[in-house]
């Protein structure tokens, strides 16, 4: 492990400033992520631009790929960020825009493939988006693997992220009629009301003891203060552990039905990322805590985490999948943005091992077999 490579490389991604929404950003950013890894692995990669976005995938060795590593290059932070938040290494804490999610966890991704035949790096330029561009890709690529590791930043502590909450949006419009409110309120049909009764609805289908919330969030409705508001509508955010709480919610969602005479509703949206459940990442958590015991590592802990990833996609098609396997720090899409560098040479041996170690496996199928849904 190079160390000091390894900040050089992280510092030059993180001065390539990549917001999502920013097409041209993220092409050049594409390029800086395409220079430094080429330098670890040995050859350019394969840029594969969809709907503008930039992707960038290596295949390393002649063999097929075992292992496949998961990144993103884009970031939540606008250009000029960097004025503020200068990148910089300071009594062991490097900070810069983009440090923590996830532009070191790209340069420990380079050093832990390098050399290896056997490994697909998948680095997306969407990820902050929900990856519209890049989900069938990432699908595609885990599916031909025995195991997805995902190197987004660690959990608190330096945990490993063994469970994620699958996301699912929407948008519920209503139109309802417009009146003046006060000659002749009674004539109205009032979207304000009718968004507000669907709204609790929405928030009854939250679960505590499953761990779903069905959250309704921003909302908008009517046009002037004395007019009975014709139309509206309100987004909603669901958060769940399992696929069968995704589907409950969807159904109940898609069902819902005006409460006011003569207003009408349409619900759009839907799952957009599918959960990743604790039982894809049991037979990796296996392996990490055997490794950490034979390098004298102190073992992660494994916690489950309300935020999503790329690795809901991997393990949504069954793909055994361990996240969080990045740099540990905090403060992600914050101004506190932080990574500690003590932590960098023993997180890369341990992930450098674990690829090693899911390589070795006689055959992939061995390894997709263990990752049976309970």
């Amino acid at each position: 492990m190079d160390l000091d490579a390894l900040i050089a490389d992280a510092r030059d991604m993180i001065e390539c400033e990549s917001p999502s929404s920013d097409l041209a950003a993220v092409a050049r950013s594409a390029d800086v992520v395409a220079r430094v890894g080429e330098r670890w692995l040995g050859s350019a990669p394969e840029r594969i631009v969809i709907d503008g976005r930039t992707h960038l995938r290596w295949r390393t060795g002649d063999q097929s790929s075992g292992v496949l590593l998961v990144g993103h290059h884009d970031t939540v932070w606008p250009i000029g960020s960097l004025k503020r938040h200068p990148f910089s290494v300071d009594g062991g804490v490097l900070r810069g825009p983009g440090c923590f999610d996830m532009k070191t966890g790209l340069a420990m991704a380079f050093q832990a493939a390098a050399g290896l035949d056997g490994v697909t790096v998948l680095v997306t330029g969407d990820e902050e988006l929900g990856s519209p561009s890049s989900r069938a890709l990432i699908e595609d690529e885990a599916r031909a693997v025995g195991a997805a590791l995902v190197l987004e930043g660690a959990a608190p502590g330096g945990a490993l992220k063994s469970e994620r909450k699958g996301v699912s949006l929407y948008d519920v419009a209503v139109e309802g009629r417009a009146a003046h409110a006060g000659l002749e309120p009674e004539r109205g049909v009032n979207a304000t009301l009718e968004l507000a009764h669907l709204a609790l609805a929405v928030a009854d289908l939250s679960d505590a003891t499953a761990g779903t919330t069905s959250t309704p969030t921003t909302a908008r409705s009517g046009q002037t203060t004395n007019t009975v508001p014709s139309e509206g509508s309100f987004a909603v955010d669901v958060r769940v552990r399992t696929l069968a709480e995704q589907d409950r919610v969807d159904a109940a969602i898609r069902s819902l039905r005006p409460v006011i005479d003569g207003a009408s509703s349409v619900v759009t949206g839907g799952p957009n990322r599918p959960p990743m459940e604790a039982w894809t990442s049991t037979q990796l958590l296996e392996r990490v805590a055997a490794i950490a015991e034979r390098l004298g590592l102190a073992c992660p802990e494994a916690v489950a985490v309300g935020g999503a990833s790329d690795g809901n996609f991997t393990a949504g098609v069954g793909t055994p999948t361990l996240d969080g396997l990045g740099a540990v720090g905090g403060g992600a899409h914050a101004d506190d943005e932080h990574v500690l560098v003590d932590a960098l040479g023993p997180r890369l041996s341990l992930v450098r091992a674990l690829v090693v170690d899911v390589l070795a496996t006689s055959t992939n199928q061995a390894l997709q077999s263990r990752a049976v849904r309970p």
